[in-house]
């Protein structure tokens, strides 16, 4: 067992995950799936909203042009694992990955970078950091 697999959180619903993002957007580094990938930028703004149908979405926005956007169907969401970012050893960021496919053949649908995990944010500005 890698020291990663041992720091990562329960599995989590994504209606927790997805209350607790909309309290920390000027967290998020990046969002991807195999379609988009989202990078964070000094001048890009986080929006989340659900359509009437529950769809949760969310955009990338400079000013007032829509830079990109990752739509997440929530019934394709098993779950979403949370683990500390491997790609960036020692640093603070978390990976919140959210989980489709069966319970037996499940794989990553969207990948969520964020500054912290949730554990971690405790005393943060509302500030981009």
């Amino acid at each position: 067992m890698t020291s990663s697999a041992k720091s990562a959180a329960a599995p989590l619903t994504f209606e927790a995950f997805w209350r607790w993002l909309q309290d920390h957007r000027n967290c998020l580094l990046r969002v991807g799936s195999s379609d988009v990938v989202l990078m964070d930028n000094e001048l890009l703004h986080w929006d989340f909203f659900e359509e009437d149908d529950g769809t949760a979405v969310v955009q990338a926005i400079v000013g007032k042009s829509l830079v990109g956007e990752a739509i997440i169907e929530r019934a394709d969401i098993l779950f979403v694992q949370a683990s500390p970012d491997v790609e960036q050893p020692g640093s603070q960021a978390w990976n919140f990955e959210l989980i489709g496919g069966s319970r037996e053949e499940n794989y990553p649908l969207f990948s969520f970078l964020m500054t912290h995990g949730m554990e971690g944010a405790q005393g943060h500005q509302q500030l981009k950091h």
